[in-house]
């Protein structure tokens, strides 16, 4: 299902045991595009989704023999990834909240408005092609090369495993460049999956993480006595990966004298550990990255000039996030999955919430975002997460007037945060975004719901746990 495309809006299955609601309810979906079926109970529902899965199911909550609660969970035994409406009378609104607990995705009261329901299928169908895209690309590439590490569909990701998948097979040494947080080590992971190596150690080392004394120790191993403290031999990193691949990161960080020793041994394929005059032989496949401008850093005289040409026989660069927006939401929806896993209270992204994050620059890259999505996840009281739990600066709010530099990000400038605990952190900003639309529109608190992408009676709790005063009386 692509949403994108007028001759496949997606396949939906009205379950109502009224046959002139649910008739109406079809006729209403079918006029806008969508592929619609319909079934007079629970007990044909399942039968028809066990033939042909659908997209979205709309249901009724006040049927018999199978109840809308019943057949919410038994359709989603059959249909994992469907949406799950349920349609329910104004006084069985404790049953609809629970059976989004169960697994619905939103509920609907009759009698609605036609605008309203044909807006709630919209936003149920797009969760519902979004999450078939993590599936998608995910087991794509999974499928194809046995990874599931990579996620993304932008053209740019697209470049960067096309070139990786064709470089991975042969030995050459590979350099990786991108910011920080693009995912350079997945990248050489990736890099070791598809080669012939794949069965054999992956050793990562991260230069910047170890002093220089201690660097030449850590990859090439040392003798017994060779310094203070070395009270027996040990092999390097170079000898751990033996017939496996070594990477590299953070490559420019080293020293020049470690630098030419480093190049000895991508020259001859042996290694000499400290305090020893032999070498050893070592088959290993080394993959580098840096997140600076390493050709710059040649120039400038801090990088070998020799040793850069030793490692860049095939480079690959990463694209920071701001260059892959597409990206964002299958992004987001892969890191909500498994922060789901491991909480007990299970969430889910609001399309409000996408089109919020779609508009931050991410100077953090793919890290921040990871970042965002499981504070969110670990913080929010409620399932549905809206723009309230993700509080960042959109690109037009930290826009300073002078505009963006030609080929450069501009710095983040995060709201300023709350001083004490996270969580008062978050409280904060919530607080000011609430207040913020309430001085816009203070006597509707319906109208302040929509503009913050939440439900009337989640931003009324919001407002009572923040102390937020308002003359605006509670939502029914």
């Amino acid at each position: 299902m692509d949403p994108q495309s007028p001759e496949s809006k997606g396949k939906v299955l009205v379950v109502d045991d009224q046959r002139n609601m649910r008739a109406t309810t079809a006729m209403l979906l079918r006029a806008e595009g969508y592929q619609v079926e319909e079934a007079a109970g629970g007990e044909e529902a399942l039968t028809m989704l066990a033939a042909r899965p659908v997209d979205l199911l709309l249901t009724d909550l006040k049927m018999e023999p199978i109840d809308g609660l019943t057949l919410l969970k038994r359709a989603l035994e059959v249909v994992p990834h469907a949406q799950v409406i349920v349609m329910t009378a104004y006084g069985s609104i404790e049953s609809a909240v629970e059976a989004m607990r169960r697994g619905a995705y939103d509920y609907i009261t009759k009698p609605f408005k036609e605008g309203e329901l044909v807006h709630r299928v919209q936003k149920a169908l797009e969760r519902a092609y979004l999450l078939s895209q993590v599936d998608l690309f995910a087991g794509e590439f999974n499928q194809r090369h046995g990874l599931s590490s990579l996620v993304g569909r932008s053209q740019p990701m697209r470049e960067l495993i096309s070139r990786l998948s064709r470089v991975a097979p042969s030995d050459a040494t590979v350099l990786i460049t991108g910011e920080s947080g693009t995912g350079k080590e997945l990248v050489a992971r990736a890099v070791h999956t598809l080669s012939r190596r794949k069965a054999n150690p992956f050793v990562p080392v991260n230069c910047a993480a170890i002093t220089e004394s201690l660097l030449e120790s850590e990859l090439f191993g040392h003798a017994r006595g060779a310094f203070t403290g070395a009270v027996k031999a040990r092999r390097g990193l170079f000898e751990e990966a033996h017939g496996g691949t070594l990477f590299i990161d953070e490559v420019t960080e080293t020293a020049m004298s470690f630098q030419s020793k480093l190049l000895r041994v991508l020259q001859e394929g042996e290694v000499r550990r400290v305090g020893e005059s032999s070498s050893i032989k070592v088959d290993v496949r080394t993959v580098a990255a840096t997140n600076r401008d390493i050709e710059r850093e040649v120039a400038e005289k801090r990088f070998r000039q020799d040793l850069f040409y030793r490692l860049n026989v095939v480079s690959l660069t990463v694209p920071p996030l701001r260059d892959r927006l597409d990206d964002v939401p299958v992004l987001a929806e892969h890191f909500l999955m498994r922060a789901n896993e491991r909480n007990v209270r299970k969430h889910r992204l609001s399309q409000n919430a996408v089109e919020h994050l779609m508009k931050h620059d991410f100077p953090g890259n793919v890290r921040e975002l990871e970042n965002l999505v499981e504070q969110a996840a670990a913080l929010s009281e409620t399932e549905e997460l809206t723009p309230i739990d993700f509080p960042l600066r959109t690109r037009a709010a930290r826009h300073d007037g002078a505009g963006l530099l030609a080929g450069r990000s501009t710095p983040t400038a995060e709201l300023p945060l709350a001083s004490g605990t996270l969580a008062d952190a978050v409280n904060d900003a919530e607080r000011r975004a609430i207040s913020a639309a309430l001085e816009k529109s203070p006597d509707d608190l319906a109208h302040v719901a929509e503009q913050l992408g939440i439900s009337a009676t989640t931003l009324w709790r919001k407002m009572k746990r923040l102390e937020l005063k308002t003359t605006i009386p509670e939502p029914p």
